[in-house]
């Protein structure tokens, strides 16, 4: 197996996984291989340094003086506040300058674990968005999350008649299960 570190013409990176270089090669060529933040089909390789598993730890550096099994602030986690749905947990995390390279692939990690979630907790009901979001804003319908797509002139006219709705592109690779 082959982790390689890609990167698309956007600057995302990402590992991808392969059989062997000619998997990888096969697949690029078929446009199987595409950015999991943006679907973008021009990725490129990274230089990356293979990393043997002898059975000892990788050495690293110790991180604030915490166990990362731990919250990094006493009120991360824990506790309930509200309820079990929806809720967000919020931790206050030493900034470390050495941490500055590592903060694209932290939000683009995020951004993709809130992709996510929002897919996997709300409905896509496609090019009836608009529709859908009046039903359950008039009480026509059961109320609950949803998603799907409408034009800027139907978002706007939601917005005008007091419909909550946000503009939120969900890269592909979000409302999809991972092999």
């Amino acid at each position: 197996m082959k982790v390689l570190d890609l990167q698309c013409s956007q600057g995302h990176v990402f590992e991808g996984w392969f059989a062997s270089e000619e998997d990888f090669q096969s697949q690029k060529q078929c446009d199987l291989v595409q950015c999991p933040l943006c679907n973008d089909h021009q990725v490129h390789k990274l230089l990356s340094a293979p990393r043997l598993n002898l059975g000892a730890r990788p050495p690293g550096p110790a991180r604030s003086g915490h166990d990362a099994n731990q919250p990094a602030h006493p009120d991360a986690g824990g506790g309930s506040s509200g309820s079990a749905q929806g809720a967000l947990t919020t931790a206050v995390v030493p900034f470390d300058q050495g941490d500055a390279a590592l903060l694209p692939q932290a939000i683009q990690a995020a951004w993709l674990r809130l992709a996510r979630h929002i897919a996997s907790n709300t409905e896509d009901v496609g090019a009836a968005f608009a529709q859908e979001a009046r039903r359950i804003h008039h009480g026509e319908a059961p109320e609950r999350g949803i998603r799907g797509q409408a034009t800027a002139e139907e978002a706007l006219e939601l917005l005008e008649e007091g419909v909550a709705v946000l503009p939120l592109p969900l890269p592909v690779s979000a409302k999809e299960t991972l092999q």
